[in-house]
């Protein structure tokens, strides 16, 4: 693992590259995102990925989201959700080695019934004028994580025992 202190963000990457934003960075990313959310920026939920044919479906999105939000809109629940999100629950920022020019995805950890849920998004701010069309918000990953979050994992989260 490579590690590079640029100011005051300590940036860690290794070969999937992924990183630790700063905490202001983080801040500013939830602010991108409520405003986007409160704009009306389409939520789009990859509710079937390749990888769950070969997952247990305990840890699909699809099983999570409709175990956890039942008698719910999918889309409705998961904006508030996203809502809700604090710089606390923030894991790491992923560049998209798929979509390099796209925006990094950002991976956040919350507890749902006593366990661990995965939310991995990406929210493009688009300008309306320029591309005729909204911001959007892609949502990877909202599902069961298959391994238990440990504190960590958050760089911004206080140990519980604290």
């Amino acid at each position: 693992m490579l590690i590079w202190a640029i100011g005051s963000a300590i940036i860690r990457m290794n070969q999937e590259n992924k990183r630790i934003q700063d905490r202001f960075e983080v801040q500013t990313y939830l602010d991108r995102l409520r405003y986007a959310i409160e704009e009306g920026a389409q939520v789009n939920i990859i509710h079937d990925r390749e990888v769950d044919a070969k997952r247990n479906k305990k840890f699909t999105n699809r099983y999570t989201i409709a175990l956890l939000f039942p008698d719910e809109d999918p889309t409705e629940a998961i904006k508030r959700e996203l809502l809700q999100l604090t710089v606390e629950d923030y894991v790491e920022t992923v560049k998209d080695l798929r979509f390099p020019k796209r925006t990094d995805m950002v991976v956040f950890g919350k507890t749902y019934c006593h366990e661990d849920v995965y939310v991995k998004i990406r929210v493009e701010l688009i300008n309306t004028s320029l591309a005729g069309g909204g911001s959007s918000i892609l949502v990877m990953s909202f599902h069961f994580a298959e391994t238990s979050f440990s504190d960590s994992d958050f760089p911004y989260r206080k140990p519980r025992w604290m």
